[in-house]
């Protein structure tokens, strides 16, 4: 039986169908980074083992298997996710439901249902992510699909098509298809609220600081080298070692944990006095599904829709969901809150007496020995200097955390160091608390913005030292100074996998593409779209507007389309690449005085130029005999009988007698 017989019958061959597996596990693979382990690899094991067994012979699943495991799917994403409404959910539905449907594919129809069903799985991964290097590469697994599209289409020949034609016939599919999307970005009403603000909308929270610190708590950011903030400020910047953004003040501490305990009794605004160095800046956070604001230093006001907490800290009323801009104004030099009332005092002083007992011992000792406030602190930070090691590799702490990082472990970085820092300070009488956020990050000269990482996120303490206030005092500064001069990347380097500066600067580079993407795109709003059709003189449209607009635009580039794939059918170069080797032969000949008609058949071109010269041209006969057998003699000639033909016509050599 022959490669081209399932076809014919109306069922895909061997070819089609491992194709069409293909493009089931390219529309999988997006989403196995957030669908559970019960789901995602029995998916694409699923697929394998169909793929499999339809080598072997024709083979589909039998609905009394079908129809319950599509329930137990529905069952287990209930389960799961507690409804079928959101992304997260609706997404593992479809890929359930896809795998499935590939379990009863034996018909072409079925096999063109898999394809479009494979696109529409593949691209809704853009709901969960719109970053640039996302999109280029789903838009890039979107020529799969569409190859198999191509393949699974008929052809006069009873051989396959060969899958180099259909992968760049996908590819110029996925092109063609851009000057529609792009007519559909701009002209689509924007809404008000994504279409997935269902319940569940933001049940994938992503990476960003936590209300809490305990040890190894910040390990997974300071390895995350994603952007978290871009900030710009309408001045230059300050000097990397005032680069602070504080995001969290913890004041409570248990033994374990750090957290920012109860802040409704603490409503008086900290007071800020003798502000000096203002600095007025803009931040575009990226999406957190969190609160916070980092704010250099001490910010001084609220921007809209944030609140600003009594410790300085700024929240937005709405968890930030998507890219978020915020006009801040913060001073790097202040005094801040000169006097603490009773309460506040009790609270920055307080720790668990239960807990590291060699800890609370020598910070009794330090107060047998007369130390004021400035001699403590300078005494804690000489501690640190003298033998202690920063690394993101630190050995495991135990009940008494900060007595085996003090006098056994002495390895690890800023919440290790932060925390130790103000349990002393709060031992030795002085009061004291652990404030989170981002330090440094790298400036960047082409979009002249800050670009923070969230590996550089840090921690560090406040300090109240009497007439001063609040007076920051970064202990990790004291074992790795480079970590605040430099950047978290010179601190962490033995674990940056980038290694060489070139390819560190090159990815910091490439963040200015993703900032623009990010405004352009990311941010294009019904506002943004408003000022943009303003400026050719569309205004106060209305959503019936914006539709008729597309629609028009969208005939438009069907009738371009229509006019470029028609292009090629007047004229003497009609015809494909066989064609147009023979039409090459034909023109080399005319120019020797050869009469050339549209209507010459080969036979009657043939007999021209015979006319012509009336000794035979071996080599000249054998290139007709040729054209009539790939032209007449089978249905489709093969791309490699097309190329070799054309490779004999750049060969020949017109007769002496012809010329």
């Amino acid at each position: 039986m022959s490669a081209a017989t399932p076809s014919a019958q109306g069922r895909p061959d061997r070819r089609q169908f491992d194709l069409l597996c293909l493009s089931v596990a390219v529309a999988l693979a997006p989403h196995l980074e957030r669908l559970p382990l019960w789901l995602g690899p029995p998916l694409l094991v699923l697929v394998a083992l169909r793929a499999w067994l339809r080598r072997r012979a024709a083979f589909a699943v039998s609905s009394w298997l079908r129809v319950p495991l599509a329930g137990l799917l529905l069952l287990l994403v209930i389960v799961e996710y507690g409804n079928v409404f959101g992304r997260a959910p609706g997404a593992a539905l479809a890929c359930g439901l896809l795998a499935l449907k590939l379990l009863e594919t034996e018909s072409i129809r079925d096999a063109r249902v898999v394809v479009g069903f494979s696109a529409f799985v593949l691209m809704s991964a853009l709901l969960f992510n719109q970053a640039l290097t996302t999109t280029l590469l789903l838009c890039a697994a979107l020529i799969v699909p569409l190859a198999a599209l191509v393949v699974l289409q008929p052809t006069v020949a009873r051989q396959p098509r060969p899958l180099t034609t259909a992968f760049r016939v996908g590819g110029t599919l996925v092109l063609a298809g851009l000057p529609a999307a792009l007519a559909a970005f701009v002209l689509i009403p924007r809404l008000s609220a994504p279409l997935w603000g269902s319940p569940g909308w933001d049940e994938q929270a992503r990476i960003g600081l936590n209300d809490s610190m305990q040890p190894g708590s910040m390990t997974d950011l300071l390895v995350d080298d994603t952007p978290a903030m871009r900030v710009y400020f309408d001045g230059g910047p300050p000097a990397p070692a005032q680069q602070y953004f504080r995001a969290i003040v913890l004041w409570d501490f248990d033994g374990a944990t750090w957290t920012r305990g109860d802040t409704r009794a603490y409503l008086r605004p900290e007071p800020v006095e003798d502000a000096r160095l203002i600095h007025d800046y803009r931040v575009v956070i990226e999406p957190t599904r969190r609160h916070w604001v980092p704010a250099l230093d001490v910010p001084l006001e609220a921007p809209e829709q944030t609140r600003l907490g009594s410790d300085h800290t700024i929240a937005s009323f709405a968890p930030i969901a998507q890219p978020r801009e915020f006009a801040l104004r913060s001073a790097t030099r202040y005094r801040l809150a000169t006097e603490l009332t009773s309460a506040e005092r009790t609270r920055a002083l307080g720790y668990p007496a239960a807990f590291n007992p060699r800890t609370i011992a020598l910070a009794e000792q330090w107060r047998r020995e007369g130390l004021d406030e400035s001699a403590i602190v300078r005494t804690a930070l000489a501690l640190f200097n003298a033998g202690f090691t920063y690394t993101l590799t630190p050995p495991l702490l135990g009940r008494h955390s900060i007595d085996e990082f003090l006098f056994e472990t002495r390895a690890g970085y800023c919440e290790h160091f932060s925390s130790a820092f103000v349990f002393l300070m709060r031992a030795s009488g002085i009061p004291a608390r652990v404030v989170t956020g981002y330090q440094g990050g790298w400036w960047n000269p082409i979009g002249d913005y800050l670009l923070v990482r969230h590996s550089d996120a840090h921690a560090w303490a406040e300090v109240w030292q009497t007439g001063r206030g609040w007076v920051r005092v970064d202990p990790t500064a004291a074992v790795s100074p480079q970590r605040v001069e430099q950047g978290a990347s010179a601190a962490n380097r033995g674990g940056d996998w980038f290694g060489a500066g070139f390819l560190r600067d090159l990815r910091n580079q490439f963040d200015s593409v993703n900032r623009l993407w990010t405004t352009a795109v990311i941010q294009f709003n019904a506002l943004r779209q408003s000022q943009m059709l303003g400026r050719f003189g569309i205004r106060d449209l209305t959503p019936e507007h914006l539709l008729a607009l597309l629609t028009g635009a969208i005939v438009v580039l069907l009738l371009v389309a229509t006019v470029w794939a028609l292009r090629g059918t007047r004229g003497p170069r009609r015809g494909d690449r066989l064609d147009a080797a023979w039409e090459r032969l034909r023109r080399r000949l005319a120019r020797h005085g050869v009469p050339v008609s549209p209507q010459q058949g080969p036979l009657d071109f043939a007999a021209a130029v015979h006319r012509r010269s009336a000794q035979a041209d071996a080599a000249f006969d054998a290139l007709v005999a040729r054209y009539i057998a790939l032209r007449y003699g089978a249905a489709e000639p093969t791309a490699e009988q097309v190329r070799a033909f054309g490779r004999e016509v750049r060969k020949f050599r017109v007769p002496s007698a012809v010329q």
